[in-house]
């Protein structure tokens, strides 16, 4: 395995923080209790270990959210607590896909490439379009996928902020009860689909967030959620999210899990079923995490719309879900200084860090290739107020100049 070149941009960016320069750090995908307090804390004494699937009074709590958010009804033995996004990520790949089976992801995307190394998997990335706000389509990967053992999908999607329209979350459901009935016929292994909707309840107006199985029921069989408060409710810290799918792929998951030692806290688990049966608390939580993420975005479009319409090379799309925006720097090619010309993205971040002090993530570290990145990056809103984003503005027209 590779290490994160998003933790090495971090680490440069601590470095320049701790010699007292103030950086807009557009880099991580995570939140700044400053910026997204969290509306409650337990304290209980519940320090010993929780169960291996879950309390369940928490999983109880994840199958009525679930039904009421997004009308599906899953059996407690098909959702299972883990510490995160990551576990039901990794775990997935680890169970389903055995060494040189082929995974198929949208490029960009996030983690796929070291899934990959993990599990020694095949993997195909197909790039998508910016008019796709960087969402695959069936189209584009249906070609990949006759011998593929899993695809991977996420919407709202780290890193583009992208959102999947309905029509193409239903046209993945169909193909995947088509294709099944195909392979099991010829007594082929299924094909499976991971799909990652850590970001689910942060949609903005215009947009919608759905899960295939809401519009295809007869493909549930063959569809693993990773869910969790992470991201919507701003806990990445807290370590807790779930799985839910298949009975039987929950039991696997619970099993391999033990070993690995990825529970989520207990106090956390118990915190979270409280916060998940407060209905009223949590739609009020919802529109407010929307508008706190959307405004810091609408205020990062209107400073780059104030840049491109002065001539300079910047363009961007209009922020659809999550805390990203997929921003484009056009600059390879021009000269920095005498004899110093842009050769490529890593290039244009190391210069918009030092001459701006704005931080921002290349789409490489989300498994594009270098030489068709042509200078998008992930910007994230999600360590920064309005009023930080606006003074970078002319600290970036004097690096862009």
């Amino acid at each position: 395995m590779v290490g994160s070149s998003i933790l090495k941009i971090a680490a440069e960016i601590r470095e320049m923080q701790g010699r007292g320069v103030a950086v807009t750090d557009m880099t991580v995908g995570d939140f700044s209790p400053r910026e997204f307090p969290i509306p409650k804390a337990l304290d209980e004494g519940l320090t010993n270990y929780p169960p291996s699937s879950g309390l369940w009074e928490l999983r109880e709590a994840v199958r009525e959210h679930i039904l009421r958010t997004q009308a599906m009804e899953y059996p407690l033995d098909g959702i299972v607590i883990v510490s995160g996004g990551r576990p039901t990520l990794y775990s997935t790949y680890r169970l389903l896909c055995d060494p040189g089976e082929t995974v198929v992801c949208p490029l960009p995307s996030w983690n796929n490439h070291n899934y990959q190394s993990t599990s020694q998997v095949n993997l195909i990335g197909v790039p998508c379009r910016p008019e796709d706000a960087f969402q695959p389509t069936l189209d584009l990967l249906k070609p990949h996928l006759k011998d593929a053992r899993m695809v991977v999908l996420n919407t709202p999607q780290n890193p583009s902020g992208g959102v999947m329209p309905n029509h193409e979350v239903e046209a993945f459901g169909k193909f995947l009860v088509e294709e099944n009935k195909r392979r099991e016929t010829a007594g082929e292994k299924p094909l499976w689909l991971l799909y990652d909707q850590i970001y689910r309840s942060l949609v903005f107006p215009g947009h919608e967030h759905s899960s295939p199985v809401q519009w295809v029921p007869e493909c549930a069989p063959y569809v693993i959620h990773t869910d969790g408060i992470s991201k919507g409710m701003a806990s990445t810290g807290l370590r807790c999210g779930w799985m839910f799918g298949p009975p039987a792929f929950g039991r696997k998951i619970s099993a391999f899990l033990t070993h690995v030692g990825a529970w989520a806290p207990k106090p956390v688990q118990a915190a979270t079923a409280k916060f998940l049966r407060n209905r009223s608390l949590i739609e009020s939580w919802d529109v407010e995490m929307v508008e706190r993420a959307k405004s810091r975005l609408d205020v990062l479009a209107e400073v780059l719309a104030t840049l491109r319409a002065e001539g300079l090379p910047v363009d961007f799309i209009e922020p659809q879900g999550a805390i990203y925006m997929s921003v484009r720097f056009d600059l390879k090619g021009h000269k920095i200084s005498e004899g110093v010309e842009i050769q490529n993205s890593d290039d244009i971040r190391a210069h918009l860090l030092k001459e701006a002090s704005f931080a921002v993530i290349p789409f490489s570290a989300f498994g594009v290739p270098k030489d068709l990145e042509d200078g998008w990056f992930r910007v994230s809103v999600g360590a920064v107020s309005p009023e930080d984003i606006r003074a970078a503005l002319p600290r970036l027209r004097t690096a862009l100049s």
